[in-house]
């Protein structure tokens, strides 16, 4: 088949040869018809003949507060990739589905990649729940190209997913990292992230607060959460948060506002990550401690004038709170107090806040052997010692 070169349509060189004759026509037209006056049409066509490009108006240097977000941008963004999920078809004759797109930042000079676990999610495509993962990961590093990736260590109760992309070491830069227990409320704070799969994308703002708790994908609280009104839209997800320096101090995780595009951000502490991401790397998931109590709810353990600790609800029979003589609240057939619980006031020699921060410490460092608590138990001090048994069942954070 021969293809005819392509030429402009008759009508469009017609409208080219008329368009000088078209305008004082319309012109005069208008004049006609009282919308303008004879001058004001030929101030108009005068003006038509003198139209040519403005000239650029100089400027002096950038701002110094300008130049140094140019610059962070620019080295950061080396650290920062792309990451998308794969599901693959069930039937060989159907293409593999796209399950979503979010952002990652290198952790370290061994290939490893964190983001918020609800990147590599695939909940949206399978209906299967939140904690289906894709079956495969691509991910796009700083220099375009995209290499496969493998989720090596999860949390979901931090929302913490640490990737091995399997790309040359030499080309994944880890972004330096801050502490976060330093931040101080009013001081400047960056997010950059591929929002709505956009390449690399810098906002700025502040830090609003800090010590903030969010729910996980399990329900249970993050503590210690930093609080920004940097935008953060859907797509920043799992991106990193930093300081004026160009210092990691969080990952970006959450929106909370109308359809969670627009609101109040929150991060993920850098001191929560950096101790719970080298144990993700090491085994895989945090491990889990069985003791054999459960905690009262704050709400409820307020109303009673608990402020400082724990104060235990229930204890399991033959666990190892029981055989220590943990005593849990107990009710009478009414719901009223009979007697209040053991208020944990201390593990270890470290104060007890509530009991988040409690089973914080026991999934970061499990403990092993023998662990020590401080207890008051009806207006008196005392000590409780708990033997720890290993786990009944290997924690399942996947179904």
């Amino acid at each position: 088949m021969r293809l005819n070169p392509i030429t402009p349509s008759r009508n469009f060189l017609y409208s080219v040869l008329i368009a000088s004759s078209v305008a004082p026509a319309l012109l005069s037209a208008q004049a006609a018809e009282g919308k303008i006056t004879t001058r004001e049409a030929d101030a108009i066509q005068r003006a038509r003949k003198g139209a040519k490009p403005r000239p650029v108006a100089p400027r002096a240097s950038l701002l110094s507060a300008e130049q140094n977000a140019v610059k962070l941008f620019r080295n950061a963004k080396q650290s920062v990739v792309y990451i998308t999920s794969i599901v693959l078809a069930a039937n060989p004759k159907m293409e593999d589905a796209p399950a979503g797109t979010g952002t990652g930042f290198v952790w370290d000079d061994q290939g490893h990649v964190v983001t918020n676990q609800h990147v590599v999610n695939t909940d949206a495509v399978k209906g299967q729940g939140p904690t289906d993962e894709a079956d495969m990961l691509n991910v796009t590093i700083a220099n375009g190209k995209t290499y496969k990736a493998q989720v090596i260590g999860r949390s979901l109760s931090y929302d913490i997913a640490v990737l091995q992309v399997f790309a040359p070491l030499e080309s994944l830069k880890p972004l330096p990292l801050g502490k976060s227990t330093e931040l101080l409320v009013g001081q400047t704070a960056y997010a950059i992230g591929n929002p709505y799969g956009l390449d690399h994308t810098l906002t700025s703002g502040i830090v609003s607060a800090l010590n903030r708790e969010i729910s996980s994908s399990l329900g249970n609280a993050i503590r210690g959460v930093i609080q920004t009104d940097a935008a953060i839209n859907p797509g920043n997800s799992g991106g990193p948060l930093l300081d004026s320096a160009g210092r990691l101090i969080g990952m970006n995780t959450s929106v909370i506002g109308p359809g969670n595009r627009a609101g109040i951000g929150f991060a993920i502490p850098v001191d929560t990550l950096n101790r719970v991401v080298p144990l993700l790397i090491a085994r895989g998931q945090l491990e889990p401690v069985y003791l054999g109590f459960t905690a009262l709810i704050p709400a409820y353990a307020r109303a009673m004038g608990v402020t400082q600790g724990v104060m235990v609800s229930d204890v399991e029979a033959d666990s190892p709170a029981a055989r220590a003589g943990l005593r849990p609240l107990r009710l009478d057939r009414e719901g009223h107090v009979v007697a209040p619980g053991d208020i944990l006031l201390t593990y270890q020699g470290t104060a007890i806040q509530n009991g988040v921060q409690l089973f914080d410490l026991l999934e970061v460092e499990p403990p092993k052997g023998a662990v020590v608590f401080d207890v008051l138990r009806e207006g008196k001090l005392g000590k409780i010692t708990m033997h720890v048994d290993p786990p009944k069942e290997p924690k399942k954070e996947r179904p």
